[in-house]
Formats: structure tokens, C-alpha cells, sequence
């Protein structure tokens, strides 16, 4: 336990000489009653009278005590149900998910996994889907309509090539809209404007250029990297069943995420042996890159799981719910052991009256 204002724990000296003050009004009181026979004066009271007289004053007393280490304002590491969190779900739509190692599509087996996650996540957890192939979209930005959710999902379409970079970089964007990610020269490189507006007919490489610099350098003053993992309101759960084939390099888009505190975990779909799938007319092995994954769930302090079976990937994203339902933070608890000294103050009110009818 920490405390936020240590300096009001010196009030605890206070208790002792409350302690005195107590028993020196005791002192006074045998003093009135020093002509009676004292063997009479217990013989009437009793051991257990004793030991009633003095519970109101202890319970005051810890009431006391615990006034003074709220006005210290404790905190300690407690686990609590998250508020305010995003996850952003980014699946694999590439050719290869109509492999049927996992019945009775990849595709479907992930549909099917996503949705039973979606409406699994507290009430007050926002979920946004990616999906990507040879390039990446938003097909649902965040929110809290499960049914929107997974309306979203069921709308997946498969197309060509694998960008696994691309589908990281556009659910950091999905995340943080407002931090000016350039999506088209981190998805497209810093060539795409370029190319098209001479396909247009007019060079404009040069302002291009001159933009992009300024875009840099006000990006680089701006954003400032913080420690991997350390961002606790959003996470991305990322589903593939392949390896890159275009697109931004994956462990380039991990280390963005990285320097944004955003946990990537990775689920590695299929059988580890891979599948055949049929693209125009031939016939394709398609594996995962399983060492890719887990690199990249290792930059960002998350973690890797294979999913080799529909049983599998349902496991994996229950264990994902559970881990983003409850979080370990650290929590100031002066209200807490506030009311626990109002309710010792109040019982040690109730007893004194309920026993000697004053409090006292």
C-alpha cells in the first residue's frame, strides 16, 4: 500500500495520548467511588460489564485511526472490472481462410469464434473490427452495439495477398484518430501520392515531398514513445491465418504499436501443418509464420496463441475476454476505509447508548 499525502500519518503519535487521555478519565471516575468497597463495586460490575465498558471507546478509537490513514490517501494494486476500453479485432479475409483444416472454413470458424468474443465483453468495452487482405479496412469503428458487431463480421469478403503490417497500422488508427497516423504512406508507402498524381499527369513529387517533411517533423515534435504495453484502454487481437505477401513489414507495424503502450495479441489460425486451397483454378499450400506472430506479440509485451481447431480459437478468445473483463490497477481506497471508520464511529455510538444508555 501507498500512500498518496504520507505526511498526515504523523497524526498517528495523536493515538497514543488518546490512549492516556482515556485512561486517565478512568483514574478519575475510581477516584469518585474510592469511599465504597471496591470488592463489592466488581463484584457488581462482573468480568464481562468490564469488557462492554471498554468496547465503545476501542471501536472510537479505531475509527480514529482510520480517519487518519484515509486523510493520508492510501492506494494499493486491486483488480477491478475495466471501464473505458477498446478492442480492436483485426481478421485475416485473405484466399487462404477458405481452407477447410478447420471445418468448416477457416473463414467460417473465425466468424463464428468472433462473434461468441464480441458478445462476451462487458458491457462498457467498445470492440471495432479490421479486416485485412491485400490492404486494410474498418468495416465496424468502435462501439458499444454488439448486434452492429457482429452484422459486421458476417459481411467478410476474401480477397487477395496477406498485409499483416497493414492490418496492425489501421487498428492503431482505429484507436487513436486523432494522432495523425498517415495511413497512406505507412500502408502504401511514401510513394503512393506520388505515383498517382503522375498517372494524373502532373508531377507534384516535390510539394509532395515538402509536405511529407513537415508532416515528419510535426509528428516526431508531437508523439512521444512510451514503455511497451503500458497503454491500458485499448488492446488489438489480431487473427491470421498466413504470411505477408504485401504490405508494410508486420514488426515495423508491432513497434508502432510498441511506442503507443498497445498490446498486440496474435492467434496463429489453422493447422500447423497448413492446407491446400484452390486460387484460380490451382492449388496452394497455405501455412501460417508462426515465428512473425509471436515476435510480433513479443514487441508489444502480449501474447501468442495457436488456434489449430474452431474448439481452439473459441479457447483463445475466451481467454482474451477474461483478460481484458478484469484489470489489476492501482486504486486510491480513502473512500473505502472512510466508511469503514463511519460505521466503527456509528457502532461504538450504538453499543454505548444500547448499554449505558450515553455515549461516552
Amino acid at each position: 500500500m501507498k500512500f498518496l499525502w504520507p505526511e498526515f500519518l504523523w497524526l498517528l503519535l495523536a493515538v497514543p495520548a488518546l490512549v492516556g487521555v482515556y485512561f486517565w478519565l478512568l483514574s478519575r471516575r475510581k477516584a469518585a467511588v474510592r469511599f465504597a468497597r471496591l470488592d463489592l463495586v466488581k463484584l457488581a460490575i462482573g468480568p464481562g460489564q468490564r469488557f462492554r465498558r471498554h468496547l465503545p471507546p476501542l471501536l472510537f478509537l479505531f475509527a480514529v485511526v482510520a480517519v487518519i490513514i484515509a486523510s493520508a490517501r492510501p492506494s494499493a494494486v486491486i483488480t477491478l472490472p475495466t471501464e473505458g476500453r477498446t478492442i480492436v479485432l483485426a481478421i485475416d479475409v485473405s484466399l487462404s481462410m477458405r481452407a477447410a483444416d478447420v471445418p468448416p472454413t477457416r473463414l467460417a470458424a473465425a466468424q463464428i469464434a468472433a462473434k461468441e468474443f464480441v458478445q462476451g465483453l462487458p458491457s462498457d468495452v467498445r470492440a471495432a473490427i479490421v479486416t485485412f487482405a491485400g490492404t486494410a479496412a474498418v468495416v465496424q469503428p468502435p462501439t458499444l452495439n454488439r448486434e452492429d458487431l457482429v452484422a459486421a463480421i458476417d459481411r467478410f469478403e476474401l480477397q487477395r495477398h496477406t498485409a499483416i503490417g497493414s492490418g496492425i497500422i489501421m487498428s492503431l488508427a482505429t484507436i487513436f484518430p486523432d494522432d495523425g497516423i498517415d495511413l497512406e504512406s505507412a500502408i502504401f508507402g511514401s510513394g503512393f501520392g506520388r505515383n498517382n498524381a503522375r498517372r494524373g499527369g502532373i508531377d507534384q513529387s516535390a510539394r509532395q515531398g515538402q509536405d511529407s517533411d513537415k508532416a515528419k517533423a510535426k509528428s516526431a515534435g508531437e508523439f512521444k514513445p512510451v514503455p511497451p504495453g503500458s497503454y491500458a484502454s485499448a488492446a488489438i487481437v489480431l487473427l491470421t491465418d498466413g504470411r505477408r505477401t504485401t504490405g508494410p513489414a508486420p514488426l515495423d507495424a508491432a513497434r508502432m504499436a510498441a511506442d503507443r503502450g498497445v498490446r498486440v495479441f496474435t492467434v496463429g489460425f489453422g493447422s500447423a501443418g497448413g492446407a491446400p486451397v484452390d486460387i484460380d483454378g490451382m492449388s496452394i499450400y497455405m501455412r501460417f509464420d508462426e515465428e512473425t506472430l509471436k515476435a510480433i506479440a513479443g514487441i508489444t509485451q502480449a501474447e501468442y496463441f495457436h488456434a489449430g481447431t474452431a474448439t481452439d480459437l473459441k479457447a483463445v478468445y475466451e481467454k482474451l475476454n477474461t483478460r481484458f473483463a478484469l484489470e489489476r490497477k492501482e486504486t486510491e481506497v480513502s473512500a473505502l476505509i472512510t466508511a469503514v471508520a463511519a460505521l466503527l464511529a456509528v457502532l461504538s455510538a450504538v453499543l454505548s447508548l444500547a448499554w449505558f444508555h450515553r455515549i461516552a
